[in-house]
């Protein structure tokens, strides 16, 4: 071989190690990058889903002490005026004008249900986006060459109806109010 041929085969040599190097540190980057954002956004959803629970938990909370309150001041209203008049109690019933219970608080409580459990879903689809990102770094090519292609554990939170459901593949139970 000439001294020619020797040096671009050691350009080559050198390029390819390069091109090699580049890419592995780029890969492995991008695979901490993943692991970070996947753990941030696991403790994004404990957060969130911590949030969803005390905001329903307290607002019905407020809801229950509504209506034992009102329970409370309807009959002690209506027991302090009919009290030892046995008269016509029914005509001076549909005459007065009696408080009526505000449903309000119970629209509020079933909306921020809805609202809430929503949130709390898209926290947890944006954990599952991470995964599938982190699968394919890890899973194609030439990201398989130079990752560890263990797959990222997550944390979804479901029910045990949920998991029933689908270990079966069968929902029959669609009686809502088991009458």
């Amino acid at each position: 071989m000439n001294s020619k041929g020797i040096f671009i085969f050691i350009v080559a040599i050198v390029l390819l190690g390069l091109v090699g190097g580049g890419s592995y540190i780029s890969y492995k980057n991008d695979h901490v990058r993943v692991h970070n954002l996947a753990e941030a956004q696991q403790k994004a959803n404990e957060v969130t889903y911590d949030k969803v629970w005390k905001i329903i938990q307290q607002q019905a909370g407020v809801t229950s002490e509504y209506k034992d309150s009102f329970k409370e001041v309807f009959l002690a209203m209506t027991q302090a005026r009919y009290q030892g008049d046995s008269d016509n109690l029914l005509m001076k019933w549909v005459q007065e004008n009696n408080p009526t219970f505000d449903s309000s608080l119970f629209k509020q409580l079933s909306s921020s249900i809805e609202a809430q459990r929503n949130e709390f879903a898209n926290e947890q689809k944006k954990l599952l986006s991470v995964k599938q990102e982190h699968d394919n770094l890890v899973g194609t090519f030439p990201g398989s060459l130079f990752l560890d292609s263990a797959p990222l554990e997550v944390k979804i939170v479901t029910s045990t109806k949920t998991e029933a459901t689908f270990a079966t593949g069968k929902e029959d139970d669609v009686d809502l109010f088991k009458k």
